[in-house]
């Protein structure tokens, strides 16, 4: 690595760190919502991954720690899970809810992914929810948690699928990315939501890492809410990559850029509720 490389990688884990640092409340805030979205993608990762009773568990990318629990919950008093995250601020309210619910199983460290700085082989399984789409280098993720893993671990990923499989999430980022004046982003660049939906793309990195007996698995995971407006004001509070772009604008602009992603997801809402498309990718394999 060349000495510019570092300083644009470190610059970029920064700025990685505090958008979620400024996330963090909202996410956490919205652990009623998140939590019924990906219940069913959880806990077939926790499966896929081997995560049993008395397992050491790394959760890579914890946030706020919804999944932590339920890994704690399925290791049980003779397990332990060590809940690792970039951002300090989010990792907070990860070790606040494990203590709330009595956990005395679950340890956090602020960690990147890409460098956890944990001994080798101390892991029975690693899982990662929703994170390692917005790796830097997704690849050196992997091959960090196939370092920390025991010969024969499991390990399970949730990332989101392809962006024809996304229509909220590109949604928003089309109509965030145009009342900013910027062009259209490439959706598979590395760090961005959608960037290991392409297909075949993440079991070749999962190949390339040293994992073995790898199988990706498509999940349907719709977003279902009473109205759009319910969407829109978790988007606004927990969104990071969205909501980076928008509070750059002047206060009026920003204003019409939530309008317009809110009037053009408004086509998900049913007589029932409202029902936002998305698909999920969970991949698992072993050391």
């Amino acid at each position: 690595m060349t000495a510019k490389s570092a300083i644009d990688g470190e610059t970029a884990t920064a700025a990685v760190r505090a958008q979620w640092n400024q996330m963090a409340k909202g996410w956490s805030d919205a652990g009623a919502v998140i939590r019924p979205w990906l219940l069913e993608a959880t806990q077939a990762m926790l499966g896929m991954a081997g995560v049993k009773p008395g397992c050491r568990v790394l959760d890579v990318a914890a946030g706020a720690g919804d999944q932590t629990l339920d890994v704690a919950a399925r290791v049980g008093p003779q397990g332990h899970v060590l809940a690792t995250d970039l951002s300090p601020d989010i990792l907070q309210f990860a070790a606040q809810q494990a203590a709330a619910a009595g956990y005395r199983n679950v340890e956090t460290r602020v960690s990147d992914g890409e460098d956890l700085q944990i001994e080798d082989v101390q892991f029975d399984a690693v899982v990662c929810r929703l994170g390692l789409m917005l790796f830097g280098d997704p690849l050196q993720g992997l091959r960090e948690m196939a370092r920390v893993l025991k010969p024969g671990g499991g390990v399970c990923t949730i990332v989101f699928g392809a962006p024809q499989a996304n229509p909220c999430v590109t949604t928003l980022m089309s109509v965030a990315l145009r009342h900013a004046g910027l062009p259209p982003r490439d959706p598979f660049q590395p760090g961005g939501l959608l960037s290991l939906g392409k297909s075949g793309l993440i079991d070749e990195l999962f190949r390339e890492a040293g994992f073995r007996e790898i199988a990706t698995t498509r999940l349907a995971a719709p977003f279902r809410l009473p109205t759009v407006k319910d969407y829109m004001d978790f988007i606004r509070t927990s969104a990071g990559p969205v909501v980076q772009i928008v509070q750059r604008l002047e206060p009026t602009n920003a204003a019409a850029a939530w309008a317009d992603m809110e009037e053009a997801l408004g086509r998900y809402q049913t007589s029932t509720g409202w029902e936002g498309p998305n698909e999920l990718l969970l991949t698992a394999a072993r050391r």
